[in-house]
C-alpha cells in the first residue's frame, strides 16, 4: 500500500488537503487504531469550519442529527450530494448562514 500515493489521489478527489488522512491511512495499513475515512473527516471540517455543534449543524443543513452523527463516526457514508455541500461549507463556512435563509 502506497500510503502517499492514496493520499494524494484523496485529495485530489476532495480538492484540498486533509490533515489527518495520512495517519488514517497509516493505521489502516496496520490495522490498529480506530479507521478514519476521508468522509468522515470532510463532514466533521465541514461543520468546525462552521464553528457549529452536530446539532446545530444537522439543522443547517437539513438532516437529522443522527445520520450526521453516523457519518462523523463512520458508520455510514454521506451521499455525494452531501459531500459536495460540505466542500462547498468547508471553503465557504458563511454559506451556512445562507441556509438559514
Amino acid at each position: 500500500m502506497d500510503i502517499e500515493k492514496i493520499a494524494k489521489a484523496v485529495e485530489a478527489d476532495a480538492g484540498e488537503p486533509l490533515p489527518d488522512l495520512r495517519q488514517a491511512l497509516e493505521e489502516a495499513k496496520a490495522r490498529v487504531g480506530r479507521v478514519t475515512t476521508p468522509e468522515q473527516m470532510i463532514v466533521r471540517q465541514a461543520r468546525e469550519a462552521a464553528g457549529m455543534t452536530q446539532p446545530a449543524f444537522a439543522e443547517r443543513i437539513g438532516t437529522p442529527v443522527a445520520p450526521l452523527r453516523d457519518w462523523e463516526q463512520g458508520r455510514f457514508a454521506p451521499s455525494g450530494a452531501v459531500l459536495c455541500l460540505l466542500r462547498l461549507i468547508m471553503k465557504h463556512p458563511e454559506l451556512t448562514a445562507e441556509l438559514a435563509a
